[in-house]
Order: C-alpha cells, then structure tokens, then sequence
C-alpha cells in the first residue's frame, strides 16, 4: 500500500508546474573578441550540463538556427551551406515539421543536426516535468518519423525561458540545453534591415567558441551567410557542430588519434 501511495505521491509532483522564478537567457555583448560574461547564469546552466560556448580556446565557431515557422529562406540558408561545407544545427518546432517536413529531411540528408525546440513553443518554466517530456517527446519521434536521426542530444527552451529545475529535468530526459553566445535581433520579418546589418552583427561580437543564434525566417541571415563564413575562414575560424563541442565537454583534454 505505501508504495503505490509513494507512485501516487510522484506522479502528482510530476504534474505540478514549477515553482521557481523565470529566467531570461541574455548578456551584454562583447565586442572584443572574447566570450561575453553571463555572470550566474554560467555556473547554473553548467551545472546541468548545459553550454552557450566553446571554451576551449579553439578558433572555432558553431552555426545554429531556430525554426519556428517557414518563411522562404531555409533553402538558401542550406544552400548556402552545403556549398561552403559548413555544418549547422537547426532548432525546430512542431509547427516546423509538420509546414516543412522536406526540408527537416534536407537538413538530415546534407549533415545537419536536428534539436529540440518543443513542440508548440510554451514557456517551459509554467509547465509540470510530465508536460515538458511531452513536448520534447512529440518533436523526437516527429522527426524520427520523417529522418535517419534516432537520436535528439540538444535543446533550445522556447523563449530563451528557463530555470534550474527546467535545466535539472531536461537534463534527467536526455537533454542538454544549448543557448548561444552571439545574437542579435533578427526574427521581425517586417523589419529586416538588409544583409550588412546581420553581417556586422555577427562579425562585431565574434570570438573563439562562439555558438551563433540566427533565425531562418530573416532574410537578412539568409543574404549575408556566404559573407559569414567567407570572411570567418579569411580570419582563420573553423566550423563545428554541436557534437564536437559535447565531446569537448566530455573529454576536455585532447585525446590522441582524435
């Protein structure tokens, strides 16, 4: 009897919402080549694993992309990509699989990683444990369903929005959360400024270990990509996926033959 209380007992807990005050992911940028300061925020997303850069020391950057909705530009993006080869990740939600599923199958066929953007792209930190697996479960199978990845390591929390017990349990559910370290507002489709303001925009924050956000609906992102990587090879930058970068957080020190 006392354990099927205790199963009841948990199982309600796992419906609650969460208690803990929101966080908002963000930062001062650093324009001096250096990985900008977040201040608590770094000891409390490393402590469930989570990152927003590569703090190897390596001059390496990592391209990641949040798909929400479809606006006409992924195609150039992986375009763009494919012909430079640079891998990317790209962040996707419910909505996105289903208005797009050709291209979350490009995105897989041509080497890209696939994360975990949620479901319906609620603000986790009002929602019970039971309800974020949820979320992220819906977009893992989805995109099971329609690609070769079996697997989905990374998260990205809607919004930006988070705290440690969200940090704690994505991290029970298999997930590490990757935010960024260089960004800038670029998702008002209606406001786009042209390509040399995403350009200068990335270039001006741009340091060793940078996790990029863009946003694949700006046609801004889209114009100045090839700019990007052109110019980041001419200062000497390589381009890494995720993978590696969890990989260095496993095995910090190079190991030989990898």
């Amino acid at each position: 009897m006392m354990v099927r209380v205790t199963s009841i007992l948990i199982t309600l807990v796992l419906m609650l919402p969460i208690a803990a005050d929101a966080e908002g992911w963000g930062f001062e940028k650093n324009k001096r080549g250096e990985i900008p300061d977040v201040g608590r925020y770094g000891p409390m997303i490393e402590k469930y694993d989570g990152f927003y850069a590569d703090s190897s020391g390596d001059k390496v950057v990592y391209f990641t992309f949040d798909n929400g909705y479809e606006q006409g530009y992924t195609d150039e993006v992986l375009n763009v990509l494919k012909e430079q080869e640079v891998p990317a990740a790209f962040f996707v939600t419910g909505h996105y699989i289903n208005s797009a599923p050709d291209l979350v199958r490009r995105m897989n066929e041509e080497g890209h990683l696939i994360g975990n953007h949620s479901w319906s792209h609620p603000d986790f930190t009002k929602l019970s444990k039971e309800e974020i697996k949820q979320e992220l479960d819906r977009v893992d199978e989805a995109v099971q369903k329609i690609t070769d990845q079996n697997t989905m390591t990374f998260l990205r929390p809607p919004r930006g929005t988070f705290n440690p017990t969200t940090l704690e349990w994505a991290r029970e559910l298999g997930y590490m959360h990757a935010f960024w370290s260089i960004a800038f507002v670029d998702w008002e489709t209606d406001r786009q400024k042209g390509s040399n303001y995403a350009y200068e925009n990335v270039m001006e924050q741009i340091h060793p270990g940078a996790v990029i956000l863009l946003h694949t609906v700006s046609q801004d992102n889209a114009e100045a990509l090839e700019s990007l990587i052109v110019e980041l090879r001419k200062r000497g930058y390589e381009f890494g996926n995720l993978n590696d970068l969890m990989l260095k957080k496993i095995l910090p020190f190079p190991i030989l033959g990898l």
